[in-house]
């Protein structure tokens, strides 16, 4: 309880009293999106407002950056910016209803089923279409998480819209293996204090589905994220994971189309990526190299400076120059 009453200290009184406006004002709990705040960089893409930004010059070979959730954001994947120091076009971008973009609420997500993936799918076609400048432009997707299993997803039903993929821990592409991912990884202690002082935090901030700042603060001060994030997408999060204990989704349908050599790296401190585990995701692909990052978890594969620099940076150059 001595927790719970300094979070609502921190996290609500304080920005409440400082900034004398609504709690569901843009900018008064988290930070504005790109809708919201026009200094931000954005594009828009089938008529939604996107965070995004690019580095390197626009004819090379172009990553597209996904990052994990759904709802999370690229903020900690920004190490891979580094690789437009050896020609390549570095794509970052938020996606829907995630870090800085544009939001909806839950029932957008929820009312079109599995064709929420097609949505997806159609959104990345359209950021590689925006950041193309020659219809002959190599394109290669580097997903994080979640990002590694969108991006399987993509190229499994459009095998020819990439010349190589990166998958980075994604955490299943079955849903069963998904959800005991998700079990292993994510476990919370009924008696755990975070646990305690998020449900106390929720007795005091209510939020109807349309107030997305408070739904997304509560989402951040729920997960109590070591990360760096600017803000996360609490109705795309909420809404996906409903959508997947529906319909029971199968990430990897059609990847058998898709011929190239596929790179899957997972980390060494990650105790939910045995060896067996990461043999176990990655079988689905044609042709696999596996990679164990050694010394980090999840998110330091690209996170730390370190890591990046001295062991995944040199995985992907090989692999981006063996394609």
């Amino acid at each position: 309880m001595k927790n719970a009453l300094i979070y609502i200290l921190l996290f609500v009184y304080i920005p409440f009293f400082q900034s004398c406006k609504k709690l569901d004002e843009p900018g008064s709990l988290v930070a504005k999106t790109v809708d919201k705040d026009n200094s931000l960089p954005s594009i828009n893409i089938n008529g939604v407002q996107l965070h995004s930004e690019a580095f390197g010059h626009p004819d090379s070979t172009i990553i597209i950056v996904l990052h994990g959730g759904p709802g999370w954001d690229y903020r900690n994947l920004l190490n891979c910016k580094s690789l437009a120091n050896h020609n390549y076009r570095v794509v970052f971008y938020d996606q829907i209803g995630s870090g800085l973009s544009q939001r909806f609420n839950e029932k957008f997500y929820t009312n079109k089923g599995m064709g929420v993936m097609d949505m997806l799918f159609n959104e990345l076609h359209g950021v590689i279409n925006h950041y193309k400048t020659h219809p002959n432009q190599d394109v290669i997707l580097l997903g994080h998480s979640w990002g590694g299993m969108l991006a399987t997803a993509f190229v499994g039903k459009h095998p020819n819209a990439a010349k190589g993929l990166i998958v980075i821990e994604p955490g299943g592409f079955k849903w069963g293996d998904v959800k005991t991912y998700l079990s292993n990884s994510m476990e919370y202690n009924l008696w755990d204090e975070r646990l305690n002082d998020a449900t106390f935090i929720d007795q005091i901030i209510t939020a109807k589905d349309n107030q997305q700042e408070i739904i997304d603060y509560k989402m951040t001060v729920f997960v109590n994220l070591t990360a760096p994030h600017w803000r996360m997408g609490a109705s795309v999060q909420y809404a996906f994971r409903n959508i997947g204990d529906k319909h029971s989704p199968n990430f990897s349908d059609g990847i058998e189309s898709f011929t190239p050599n596929v790179l899957f790296i997972y980390s060494e401190k990650n105790k939910s990526y045995t060896d067996t585990w990461a043999s176990n995701i990655s079988s689905v692909f044609n042709s696999v190299q596996l990679e164990k990052i050694q010394g980090v978890g999840h998110s330091g594969i690209i996170a730390n400076e370190n890591a990046w620099s001295n062991q995944t940076t040199p995985i992907i150059l090989e692999y981006l120059n063996s394609l």
